[in-house]
C-alpha cells in the first residue's frame, strides 16, 4: 500500500483550510501544512484536525513547494491549495490507486466556484492539473507565477476521474485584487526573461485574451459571471504588459 503526503500551502486560510483537510483525511497518511506565519486561526484549525503544521518564511510559491517536498515523510505527494478540496469521485479515484500507484504522476481536472457559481467554461474548465506525483520523478519549476511540478523525461502519467473543487473568489473585489497582484508577478516574470514588451501588446493581447475566453472557450455560457471573469482576465493581461512596458520605458530614460 503506497503512502501519500498531502501538502497544503497556507497564509491566513481559516475560511478554507478545514474543508480542505476534511476532504483528504481518508487518503492522507500525512497532512503537511506549510504556513508563512498566519495571524488568524489557521494553525489552530490545522492542529485540531491532526495536520503537521510547519512555519516557513515565504519567498515565493515555488520555494514553499520545494521545501514541502524536502520535508514530506512520503515520496508520493498530493498537493492542494487551501481553497481547494476533493470531490467524492476524485477521492475514490485516489483511494483505488493507493494499492498500486503505477504512474509517476496523475492529472486531474479542477472546477472553480466563483461567487457561488460553478464555472464550466471561460477558459477555466477543465483546468487540468498534475497534483499527485512521486517527488523523486521530477522537480518544481516556474518563477513568480504558474509554478508546477515537472516530471522527468520518460515519466508515466495517468488521468484520474473526478474534480478538484476550487473555491476561488467569494466576491468580485477579491478577483480584482488578485488580478492586480498576479499582473505584477507576470510583469516581473517577463522582465526576468529580458523579453521586450512592445506597445501594441497592451492593445492586442488583452483583446485576444477576451475573445479566446468569452467566445472560443464559451465563457458566455457561464452567464453574468462568465463575462466578469473574461473581462477581469483580459484586464490582468493588459496590466501585466503595461507594468512591464512602463518599467522598460523608465529604464530607457535612465540611460539617456
Amino acid at each position: 500500500m503506497s503512502k501519500i503526503t498531502v501538502v497544503i500551502i497556507t497564509l491566513n486560510e481559516e475560511k478554507n483550510i478545514g474543508r480542505c483537510i476534511d476532504s483528504v483525511k481518508d487518503i492522507a497518511d500525512e497532512i503537511l501544512v506549510i504556513d508563512s506565519y498566519s495571524t488568524d486561526r489557521t494553525e489552530e484549525i490545522c492542529k485540531t484536525k491532526g495536520a503537521r503544521f510547519v512555519r516557513h518564511p515565504f519567498k515565493d510559491y515555488l520555494s514553499q513547494h520545494v521545501y514541502a517536498d524536502e520535508i514530506a515523510k512520503y515520496d508520493h505527494i498530493l498537493t492542494l491549495d487551501a481553497d481547494e478540496s476533493l470531490s467524492e469521485e476524485l477521492l475514490q479515484s485516489v483511494l483505488s490507486l493507493k494499492s498500486n500507484l503505477e504512474n509517476d504522476g496523475y492529472i486531474m481536472n479542477r472546477i472553480t466556484n466563483y461567487c457561488g457559481k460553478w464555472i464550466r467554461h471561460s477558459g477555466w474548465y477543465p483546468d487540468r492539473k498534475l497534483r499527485l506525483y512521486n517527488k523523486r520523478k521530477g522537480k518544481w519549476t516556474g518563477k513568480f507565477v504558474h509554478e508546477k511540478f515537472q516530471l522527468n523525461a520518460g515519466a508515466t502519467v495517468g488521468k484520474l476521474k473526478g474534480n478538484i473543487f476550487h473555491y476561488s473568489y467569494y466576491t468580485i473585489d477579491e478577483h480584482i485584487l488578485q488580478a492586480n497582484k498576479f499582473s505584477t508577478l507576470g510583469a516581473k516574470a517577463l522582465l526576468e526573461k529580458n523579453k521586450r514588451v512592445h506597445f501594441y501588446k497592451l492593445i492586442i493581447n488583452p483583446v485576444v485574451k477576451f475573445i479566446r475566453n468569452y467566445f472560443l472557450k464559451l465563457g458566455f455560457l457561464d452567464g453574468f459571471y462568465g463575462f466578469i471573469i473574461c473581462q477581469i482576465t483580459a484586464n490582468e493581461t493588459f496590466l501585466k504588459y503595461l507594468k512591464a512596458y512602463n518599467h522598460q520605458l523608465s529604464e530607457r530614460k535612465k540611460n539617456f
